[in-house]
């Protein structure tokens, strides 16, 4: 049970893919002018990382350690193509949003890291859980980064939640304010950098703060002693 909450935190907050280890900034940055692409990448990269991190564990001890790199960006990209297949038939017009970040998933160093630092290591339970953890901590970036764009730059948030979750998603469009013309600096790439940067500061001075706190107590708790 430690473990599994080692993996948590790891995943969400102490090791985040995004936010401390900087990998996958490119769909991230690219996709997330909106909520609804943000959620539609983070949702798609999640799988990918269950799927393949089960996989490799699964056939870790058959894999010669000379070609196991190959053999894990080819069951990457296994699931890369089922998700890819699926979001055509299902999701189409979503799917031509995302475009060609979809098929670059497989090269998300995040994922790739994740096969070779933990999935070819533990059993397979553990290695699900580890993607479920680290795919999840992914997604929130993209969609925090994409409510803050969407809402800055278009004054609106879940717009488009059609496209992922059906049409009865039409009516969870919020418009918080009438932008009578975008703001191109939220929604364009540059945007995109800024809304990072105050995220990673956001978490860095949490971190301070939290270090802090736990000097104190230490502190305090040495003089109760002593």
């Amino acid at each position: 049970m430690n473990e599994y909450k080692h993996l948590t935190k790891q995943g969400l907050w102490d090791n985040n893919p995004a936010l401390v280890q900087l990998l996958g900034l490119c769909p991230l940055l690219a996709v997330t002018a909106s909520v609804t692409n943000a959620l539609g990448l983070g949702l798609a990269t999640l799988f990918v990382l269950v799927g393949s991190n089960i996989t490799v564990s699964l056939v870790r001890e058959f894999v010669p350690s000379e070609i196991r790199i190959p053999v894990f960006v080819m069951v990457i990209a296994t699931f890369v193509t089922i998700i890819q297949l699926l979001m055509n038939a299902y999701v189409f017009q979503l799917y031509q949003s995302l475009g060609i970040f979809i098929p670059l998933i497989v090269t998300n160093c995040a994922i790739i890291g994740r096969a070779e630092a933990y999935a070819s290591k533990n059993p397979w339970q553990r290695a699900a859980f580890d993607g479920l953890a680290m795919g999840a901590g992914f997604a929130l970036v993209l969609v925090v980064l994409g409510a803050m764009r969407e809402i800055i730059g278009n004054g609106t948030l879940f717009n488009g939640a059609e496209l992922l979750l059906g049409d009865w998603a039409a009516q969870l469009r919020i418009e918080l304010f009438t932008v009578n013309y975008p703001l191109l600096l939220a929604i364009l790439p540059p945007g995109a950098f800024i809304g990072m940067g105050f995220i990673i500061a956001l978490k860095n001075k949490i971190d301070a703060v939290r270090s802090a706190r736990a000097e104190k107590k230490t502190v305090t708790r040495a003089r109760v002693t002593a």
